[in-house]
């Protein structure tokens, strides 16, 4: 049990920092900016993904949180991340930076598993 909650706690921290924190405050920076439109996204794009990854981060470190409310918050990470490197594939070919947001779908994959061990266990 104790190594289910380093696991998820490792991960889902890692998620929060990347997903919840980063994007808060540097979401409306000129370069995340010139990021998503480079992307041909909209810049109101930009807001609707910064809110929506902090709710989601927020859902996911928060306890009491409902487990369903989790289950849509790990579903649109795995949207955000697998949309991110088809969106980069797109525009500019496949190369390493395509892999980058896939890597991020292990880190996912380490929270969502562990997240569902703990609460068998429990």
């Amino acid at each position: 049990m104790k190594k289910q909650k380093t696991i998820f706690w490792i991960s889902t921290g890692i998620l929060f920092l990347w997903e919840g924190v980063m994007p808060a405050l540097t979401g409306h920076s000129e370069m995340a900016i010139e990021g998503i439109t480079r992307l041909g996204y909209p810049l109101y794009f930009v807001t609707v993904l910064v809110v929506f990854k902090v709710l989601g981060a927020l859902a996911l470190i928060f306890p009491f949180v409902p487990s369903r409310i989790k289950e849509w918050a790990y579903f649109g990470f795995l949207l955000d991340f697998v949309c991110a490197s088809i969106s980069l594939w797109v525009v500019d070919g496949f190369n390493a930076l395509v892999l980058f947001p896939l890597a991020f779908v292990v880190v996912l994959a380490a929270s969502y598993l562990s997240y569902h061990k703990l609460n068998a266990l429990a």
